[in-house]
Protein backbone atom coordinates (compact mmCIF):
# COMPACT_ATOMS: atom_id res chain seq x y z
CA UNK A 1 0.00 0.00 0.00
CA UNK A 2 1.80 3.10 -1.36
CA UNK A 3 1.83 6.52 0.83
CA UNK A 4 0.79 9.54 -0.77
CA UNK A 5 2.62 12.64 -0.39
CA UNK A 6 -0.23 15.21 0.93
CA UNK A 7 0.08 17.90 -1.57
CA UNK A 8 -1.17 21.72 -1.29
CA UNK A 9 -2.53 24.68 -3.62
CA UNK A 10 1.09 26.16 -4.30
CA UNK A 11 1.88 22.52 -5.76
CA UNK A 12 3.23 23.20 -9.55
CA UNK A 13 0.57 20.78 -11.07
CA UNK A 14 -2.36 22.97 -9.48
CA UNK A 15 -4.87 24.58 -12.09
CA UNK A 16 -4.35 22.24 -14.55
CA UNK A 17 -6.96 20.43 -15.73
CA UNK A 18 -7.66 16.27 -13.74
CA UNK A 19 -10.85 16.16 -15.54
CA UNK A 20 -12.50 17.19 -18.99
CA UNK A 21 -15.71 16.35 -20.52
CA UNK A 22 -16.56 17.10 -24.09
CA UNK A 23 -20.30 16.99 -25.18
CA UNK A 24 -20.76 13.49 -22.35
CA UNK A 25 -24.12 12.04 -23.49
CA UNK A 26 -26.00 9.26 -21.86
CA UNK A 27 -28.85 7.65 -23.16
CA UNK A 28 -31.06 4.50 -21.82
CA UNK A 29 -33.18 2.76 -24.61
CA UNK A 30 -36.64 2.44 -23.89
CA UNK A 31 -37.46 -1.26 -24.51
CA UNK A 32 -41.08 -2.89 -25.52
CA UNK A 33 -42.33 -6.12 -26.57
CA UNK A 34 -42.90 -9.39 -25.02
CA UNK A 35 -38.99 -10.32 -24.86
CA UNK A 36 -38.31 -6.85 -24.84
CA UNK A 37 -35.89 -6.74 -27.82
CA UNK A 38 -37.49 -3.40 -29.63
CA UNK A 39 -36.17 -0.37 -28.87
CA UNK A 40 -39.14 2.90 -29.04
CA UNK A 41 -37.62 5.46 -27.94
CA UNK A 42 -34.60 6.73 -25.58
CA UNK A 43 -34.24 8.53 -21.79
CA UNK A 44 -32.21 11.63 -22.50
CA UNK A 45 -30.30 11.51 -18.96
CA UNK A 46 -27.16 13.43 -19.94
CA UNK A 47 -27.58 15.46 -23.09
CA UNK A 48 -24.48 17.47 -24.18
CA UNK A 49 -22.18 18.15 -21.11
CA UNK A 50 -19.05 19.84 -21.50
CA UNK A 51 -17.32 21.07 -18.37
CA UNK A 52 -13.77 21.09 -16.71
CA UNK A 53 -12.44 20.43 -13.30
CA UNK A 54 -8.63 21.14 -12.09
CA UNK A 55 -6.55 19.66 -9.98
CA UNK A 56 -7.14 20.31 -5.95
CA UNK A 57 -10.33 21.95 -6.98
CA UNK A 58 -14.14 21.39 -5.71
CA UNK A 59 -16.44 21.22 -8.50
CA UNK A 60 -19.87 21.41 -7.40
CA UNK A 61 -23.01 20.04 -9.57
CA UNK A 62 -26.64 20.96 -8.55
CA UNK A 63 -29.98 20.60 -9.92
CA UNK A 64 -33.25 19.29 -8.87
CA UNK A 65 -33.69 15.85 -8.77
CA UNK A 66 -33.92 13.89 -12.25
CA UNK A 67 -32.00 16.29 -14.13
CA UNK A 68 -28.89 13.65 -14.70
CA UNK A 69 -26.70 14.62 -12.24
CA UNK A 70 -26.03 11.33 -10.44
CA UNK A 71 -25.93 9.72 -14.05
CA UNK A 72 -23.34 11.80 -15.05
CA UNK A 73 -21.37 11.40 -12.08
CA UNK A 74 -21.33 7.45 -12.33
CA UNK A 75 -20.44 8.19 -15.86
CA UNK A 76 -17.22 10.03 -15.00
CA UNK A 77 -15.80 6.54 -13.86
CA UNK A 78 -17.42 3.99 -16.26
CA UNK A 79 -19.97 2.85 -13.82
CA UNK A 80 -22.49 4.03 -16.73
CA UNK A 81 -21.04 4.12 -19.65
CA UNK A 82 -21.47 6.84 -21.67
CA UNK A 83 -23.64 6.93 -25.23
CA UNK A 84 -21.34 9.91 -27.10
CA UNK A 85 -18.36 11.99 -26.17
CA UNK A 86 -15.30 12.07 -24.29
CA UNK A 87 -14.30 11.60 -21.14
CA UNK A 88 -10.39 12.94 -20.29
CA UNK A 89 -9.00 11.72 -17.33
CA UNK A 90 -5.36 13.22 -16.34
CA UNK A 91 -4.75 13.48 -20.29
CA UNK A 92 -6.37 9.96 -20.89
CA UNK A 93 -9.32 8.97 -22.64
CA UNK A 94 -10.90 6.84 -20.27
CA UNK A 95 -13.27 5.44 -23.33
CA UNK A 96 -10.52 3.63 -24.48
CA UNK A 97 -9.61 1.51 -21.50
CA UNK A 98 -10.51 -1.83 -21.39
CA UNK A 99 -9.68 -4.93 -18.41
CA UNK A 100 -6.44 -4.49 -16.27
CA UNK A 101 -5.72 -0.46 -18.15
CA UNK A 102 -9.37 0.54 -16.51
CA UNK A 103 -9.05 -1.05 -13.69
CA UNK A 104 -5.22 0.22 -13.07
CA UNK A 105 -7.41 3.95 -13.82
CA UNK A 106 -9.91 3.41 -11.36
CA UNK A 107 -7.65 3.57 -8.44
CA UNK A 108 -7.36 6.99 -8.76
CA UNK A 109 -10.55 7.80 -8.59
CA UNK A 110 -13.34 6.64 -6.02
CA UNK A 111 -16.79 7.57 -5.00
CA UNK A 112 -18.63 8.97 -2.17
CA UNK A 113 -22.54 7.11 -2.23
CA UNK A 114 -25.31 8.99 -1.17
CA UNK A 115 -26.93 6.69 1.68
CA UNK A 116 -23.96 5.15 3.47
CA UNK A 117 -26.35 2.34 5.23
CA UNK A 118 -27.27 1.07 1.29
CA UNK A 119 -24.10 1.35 0.07
CA UNK A 120 -22.22 -0.79 3.02
CA UNK A 121 -22.63 -4.59 2.87
CA UNK A 122 -24.14 -5.00 6.20
CA UNK A 123 -22.98 -8.34 6.63
CA UNK A 124 -18.97 -7.18 6.22
CA UNK A 125 -16.78 -5.51 9.08
CA UNK A 126 -15.42 -1.80 8.45
CA UNK A 127 -12.13 -3.51 8.10
CA UNK A 128 -13.61 -5.77 5.42
CA UNK A 129 -14.96 -3.13 4.06
CA UNK A 130 -12.30 -1.23 3.54
CA UNK A 131 -9.54 -4.10 2.86
CA UNK A 132 -11.71 -4.93 -0.11
CA UNK A 133 -10.64 -2.60 -2.76
CA UNK A 134 -6.88 -2.89 -1.22
CA UNK A 135 -7.09 -6.44 -2.23
CA UNK A 136 -8.55 -6.03 -5.42
CA UNK A 137 -5.33 -3.90 -6.58
CA UNK A 138 -3.09 -6.16 -4.92
CA UNK A 139 -2.30 -3.81 -1.98
CA UNK A 140 -2.55 -6.01 1.08
CA UNK A 141 0.65 -7.64 1.09
CA UNK A 142 1.94 -7.23 4.82
CA UNK A 143 -1.76 -7.70 6.95
CA UNK A 144 -0.04 -6.06 10.03
CA UNK A 145 1.06 -3.36 8.09
CA UNK A 146 -2.03 -2.69 6.29
CA UNK A 147 -4.15 -3.07 10.02
CA UNK A 148 -1.77 -0.05 10.88
CA UNK A 149 -2.57 1.98 7.88
CA UNK A 150 -6.51 1.22 8.35
CA UNK A 151 -6.25 2.35 11.52
CA UNK A 152 -4.89 5.47 10.82
CA UNK A 153 -7.10 5.99 7.59
CA UNK A 154 -10.16 5.78 10.52
CA UNK A 155 -8.42 8.81 12.41
CA UNK A 156 -8.14 10.75 9.59
CA UNK A 157 -11.94 10.47 9.24
CA UNK A 158 -12.61 11.36 12.84
CA UNK A 159 -13.10 7.77 13.79
CA UNK A 160 -11.35 5.37 16.42
CA UNK A 161 -8.92 2.18 15.35
CA UNK A 162 -12.06 0.05 17.19
CA UNK A 163 -14.23 0.65 14.96
CA UNK A 164 -12.19 -1.93 12.22
CA UNK A 165 -14.54 -4.82 14.21
CA UNK A 166 -17.96 -3.43 14.17
CA UNK A 167 -20.42 -3.79 11.56
CA UNK A 168 -22.36 -0.79 9.75
CA UNK A 169 -25.35 -1.09 11.89
CA UNK A 170 -23.52 -0.50 14.73
CA UNK A 171 -22.81 3.44 13.44
CA UNK A 172 -24.52 6.44 13.11
CA UNK A 173 -25.82 8.01 9.94
CA UNK A 174 -22.71 10.80 10.29
CA UNK A 175 -20.44 7.86 10.93
CA UNK A 176 -21.73 5.39 8.17
CA UNK A 177 -20.90 8.14 5.97
CA UNK A 178 -17.27 8.74 7.48
CA UNK A 179 -16.73 4.76 7.06
CA UNK A 180 -17.60 5.48 3.06
CA UNK A 181 -15.22 8.45 3.01
CA UNK A 182 -12.45 6.12 4.67
CA UNK A 183 -13.29 3.53 1.97
CA UNK A 184 -13.19 6.03 -0.74
CA UNK A 185 -9.71 7.40 0.35
CA UNK A 186 -8.06 3.70 0.90
CA UNK A 187 -6.41 3.29 -2.43
CA UNK A 188 -5.24 7.04 -2.38
CA UNK A 189 -7.24 8.46 -5.03
CA UNK A 190 -6.53 11.81 -6.79
CA UNK A 191 -10.67 12.57 -8.03
CA UNK A 192 -13.61 11.92 -5.32
CA UNK A 193 -17.19 12.22 -6.71
CA UNK A 194 -19.18 12.66 -3.75
CA UNK A 195 -23.21 11.70 -4.77
CA UNK A 196 -25.19 13.81 -2.20
CA UNK A 197 -23.02 13.34 0.24
CA UNK A 198 -24.66 14.85 3.39
CA UNK A 199 -28.52 14.82 2.02
CA UNK A 200 -29.44 11.95 4.38
CA UNK A 201 -27.78 13.71 7.62
CA UNK A 202 -29.07 15.95 10.09
CA UNK A 203 -27.73 19.95 9.63
CA UNK A 204 -25.42 19.49 12.70
CA UNK A 205 -23.87 16.19 11.03
CA UNK A 206 -23.68 17.89 7.81
CA UNK A 207 -21.69 20.85 8.92
CA UNK A 208 -19.17 18.33 10.30
CA UNK A 209 -18.76 16.04 7.09
CA UNK A 210 -18.73 19.02 4.73
CA UNK A 211 -15.22 20.03 7.18
CA UNK A 212 -13.89 16.93 7.03
CA UNK A 213 -14.25 16.88 3.17
CA UNK A 214 -12.44 20.17 3.07
CA UNK A 215 -9.83 18.96 5.60
CA UNK A 216 -8.92 16.16 3.92
CA UNK A 217 -8.83 17.93 0.56
CA UNK A 218 -5.85 20.15 2.14
CA UNK A 219 -4.29 17.26 3.74
CA UNK A 220 -3.94 14.66 0.43
CA UNK A 221 -4.42 17.09 -2.19
CA UNK A 222 -7.68 16.12 -3.40
CA UNK A 223 -10.36 16.65 -6.45
CA UNK A 224 -13.91 16.41 -5.70
CA UNK A 225 -16.59 16.56 -7.59
CA UNK A 226 -19.76 17.30 -5.31
CA UNK A 227 -23.15 16.01 -6.59
CA UNK A 228 -26.29 17.76 -4.59
CA UNK A 229 -29.63 19.33 -4.88
CA UNK A 230 -29.09 22.03 -2.23
CA UNK A 231 -27.24 24.78 -3.32
CA UNK A 232 -26.66 26.27 -0.07
CA UNK A 233 -24.94 23.15 0.76
CA UNK A 234 -22.69 23.31 -2.32
CA UNK A 235 -21.94 27.14 -1.59
CA UNK A 236 -19.43 26.28 1.51
CA UNK A 237 -17.45 23.89 -0.03
CA UNK A 238 -17.13 24.24 -3.87
CA UNK A 239 -14.67 26.74 -5.90
CA UNK A 240 -17.22 26.53 -9.43
CA UNK A 241 -20.40 25.28 -9.53
CA UNK A 242 -22.35 23.93 -12.63
CA UNK A 243 -26.10 23.73 -12.47
CA UNK A 244 -27.46 21.19 -14.83
CA UNK A 245 -31.27 21.12 -15.79
CA UNK A 246 -32.54 18.11 -17.84
CA UNK A 247 -29.50 16.47 -18.47
CA UNK A 248 -28.14 19.57 -19.59
CA UNK A 249 -25.64 22.24 -18.21
CA UNK A 250 -27.37 25.39 -18.15
CA UNK A 251 -24.90 27.95 -16.20
CA UNK A 252 -21.12 27.41 -14.54
CA UNK A 253 -19.61 29.77 -13.01
CA UNK A 254 -16.92 30.11 -9.76
CA UNK A 255 -19.16 30.02 -6.33
CA UNK A 256 -19.51 33.61 -5.48
CA UNK A 257 -20.18 34.96 -8.67
CA UNK A 258 -23.26 32.37 -9.47
CA UNK A 259 -24.46 33.85 -5.85
CA UNK A 260 -23.99 37.33 -6.45
CA UNK A 261 -24.91 37.25 -9.87
CA UNK A 262 -27.04 34.48 -11.41
CA UNK A 263 -27.59 34.55 -15.29
CA UNK A 264 -29.73 31.86 -15.77
CA UNK A 265 -34.17 31.87 -14.67
CA UNK A 266 -33.36 28.42 -13.84
CA UNK A 267 -30.20 29.48 -11.50
CA UNK A 268 -32.30 32.40 -9.85
CA UNK A 269 -35.09 29.99 -9.13
CA UNK A 270 -33.01 27.86 -7.71
CA UNK A 271 -31.61 30.56 -5.70
CA UNK A 272 -34.35 32.37 -4.61
CA UNK A 273 -35.75 28.99 -3.42
CA UNK A 274 -33.24 29.43 -0.08
CA UNK A 275 -34.79 30.44 2.88
CA UNK A 276 -32.85 33.03 4.33
CA UNK A 277 -32.62 32.69 8.18
CA UNK A 278 -33.62 37.09 8.85
CA UNK A 279 -37.21 37.22 8.40
CA UNK A 280 -36.80 40.54 7.20
CA UNK A 281 -34.81 40.39 4.45
CA UNK A 282 -36.58 36.67 3.62
CA UNK A 283 -39.87 38.39 3.18
CA UNK A 284 -38.75 41.77 1.00
CA UNK A 285 -36.46 39.40 -1.28
CA UNK A 286 -38.13 38.35 -4.37
CA UNK A 287 -38.80 34.82 -4.98
CA UNK A 288 -39.53 32.75 -8.24
CA UNK A 289 -42.13 29.98 -8.72
CA UNK A 290 -41.76 28.13 -11.94
CA UNK A 291 -44.87 26.88 -13.42
CA UNK A 292 -45.60 23.31 -14.42
CA UNK A 293 -43.49 20.23 -13.91
CA UNK A 294 -39.86 18.84 -14.87
CA UNK A 295 -40.85 17.51 -18.68
CA UNK A 296 -39.72 13.89 -19.47
CA UNK A 297 -36.31 13.48 -20.23
CA UNK A 298 -37.53 10.60 -22.34
CA UNK A 299 -39.46 13.53 -24.68
CA UNK A 300 -37.32 16.90 -23.49
CA UNK A 301 -38.76 20.17 -24.82
CA UNK A 302 -37.47 21.64 -28.41
CA UNK A 303 -35.50 24.73 -28.59
CA UNK A 304 -34.33 25.60 -24.52
CA UNK A 305 -35.52 22.77 -22.39
CA UNK A 306 -36.83 25.32 -19.87
CA UNK A 307 -38.69 27.31 -21.76
CA UNK A 308 -41.70 25.33 -20.60
CA UNK A 309 -41.26 26.74 -17.18
CA UNK A 310 -39.43 30.12 -17.40
CA UNK A 311 -41.04 33.37 -16.09
CA UNK A 312 -38.56 35.36 -19.19
CA UNK A 313 -39.75 32.91 -22.04
CA UNK A 314 -40.14 34.86 -25.34
CA UNK A 315 -42.11 33.82 -28.20
CA UNK A 316 -40.51 32.00 -31.52
CA UNK A 317 -36.52 31.78 -30.19
CA UNK A 318 -36.71 29.98 -27.12
CA UNK A 319 -39.22 27.47 -28.20
CA UNK A 320 -37.28 26.43 -31.13
CA UNK A 321 -33.08 27.41 -30.99
CA UNK A 322 -31.55 25.38 -28.20
CA UNK A 323 -29.22 27.81 -26.61
CA UNK A 324 -25.23 27.50 -26.77
CA UNK A 325 -23.46 27.08 -23.23
CA UNK A 326 -21.54 30.77 -23.85
CA UNK A 327 -19.04 32.13 -22.46
CA UNK A 328 -20.22 35.77 -20.69
CA UNK A 329 -17.54 36.78 -18.45
CA UNK A 330 -13.94 35.40 -17.09
CA UNK A 331 -14.98 31.51 -16.42
CA UNK A 332 -18.83 32.46 -16.21
CA UNK A 333 -20.99 30.28 -18.89
CA UNK A 334 -24.64 30.44 -19.25
CA UNK A 335 -27.16 28.73 -21.95
CA UNK A 336 -29.30 31.62 -22.21
CA UNK A 337 -30.60 33.69 -25.33
CA UNK A 338 -31.75 36.62 -23.19
CA UNK A 339 -29.02 36.32 -19.90
CA UNK A 340 -27.99 39.47 -20.50
CA UNK A 341 -30.95 41.47 -21.39
CA UNK A 342 -32.93 39.81 -17.90
CA UNK A 343 -29.79 41.13 -16.08
CA UNK A 344 -29.97 44.44 -17.29
CA UNK A 345 -33.78 44.75 -17.10
CA UNK A 346 -34.96 44.54 -21.11
CA UNK A 347 -37.11 41.68 -20.77
CA UNK A 348 -39.51 41.48 -18.48
CA UNK A 349 -41.06 38.31 -16.49
CA UNK A 350 -44.54 37.19 -17.68
CA UNK A 351 -47.39 37.59 -15.16
CA UNK A 352 -48.79 34.23 -13.53
CA UNK A 353 -52.07 35.33 -15.67
CA UNK A 354 -49.97 35.56 -19.19
CA UNK A 355 -48.25 32.19 -18.47
CA UNK A 356 -51.91 30.39 -17.34
CA UNK A 357 -53.51 31.78 -20.71
CA UNK A 358 -50.32 30.64 -22.68
CA UNK A 359 -50.67 27.04 -20.90
CA UNK A 360 -54.42 27.25 -21.85
CA UNK A 361 -53.85 27.74 -25.38
CA UNK A 362 -50.99 25.01 -25.64
CA UNK A 363 -53.77 22.45 -24.33
CA UNK A 364 -56.71 24.09 -26.36
CA UNK A 365 -54.33 23.47 -29.41
CA UNK A 366 -53.37 20.06 -28.73
CA UNK A 367 -56.84 18.52 -28.00
CA UNK A 368 -57.71 20.58 -31.30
Amino acid sequence: MTEKTPQTAGDEDAGTDLLVLDDVKVHFPIKRGLLLDRTVGHVYAVDGVSLRVAKGETYGLVGESGCGKTTLGRALLRLVEPTGGTITFDGTDLSSLKGESLRSMRKRMQMVFQDPLSSLDPRQSVESLLVEGLRAHGLDIDPEETRRKLKDLLASVGLPGNALRKYPHEFSGGQRQRIGIARALALHPDLIVADEPVSALDVSVQAQVINLLKDLQEEFGLTYVVIAHDLAVVRHISDRIGVMYLGALVEESDADTLYEQPLHPYTKALLSAIPVPDPVVEDSREQILLSGDLPSPADPPSGCRFHTRCPWKQQTRCDTERPALREVGEGHRVACHYAEDILAGRVSPRSESSASSESSAAETAVTA
